[in-house]
């Protein structure tokens, strides 16, 4: 059995450790809402969409010069057999 002293400093352990839950949900919350309203949250998207569009545009280009070079590379070997 629990001595009422047990019991005592348990329940203060749990209450203090929602506590430091709560307050660092609301620390989290308040950064999110700060993040959102601030200005750049929506530079950094514009700039997270050009960086993909410019790693699309990459992307395409090498496979397009691989499938010449590839091409090219089996025209080459025809001709030498």
């Amino acid at each position: 059995m629990y001595s009422i002293k047990a019991k005592i400093h348990r329940v203060s352990v749990c209450e203090s450790t929602e506590a430091v839950i709560r307050k660092r949900t609301e620390t989290m919350l308040a950064s999110v809402v700060k993040f959102l309203k601030s200005e750049d949250g929506p530079t950094a998207v514009e700039y997270a969409v050009m960086l993909a569009l410019i790693v699309i545009v990459c992307l395409t280009a090498i496979r397009a010069v691989g499938t010449n070079a590839n091409a090219r590379f089996n025209q080459i070997s025809q001709q030498l057999t």
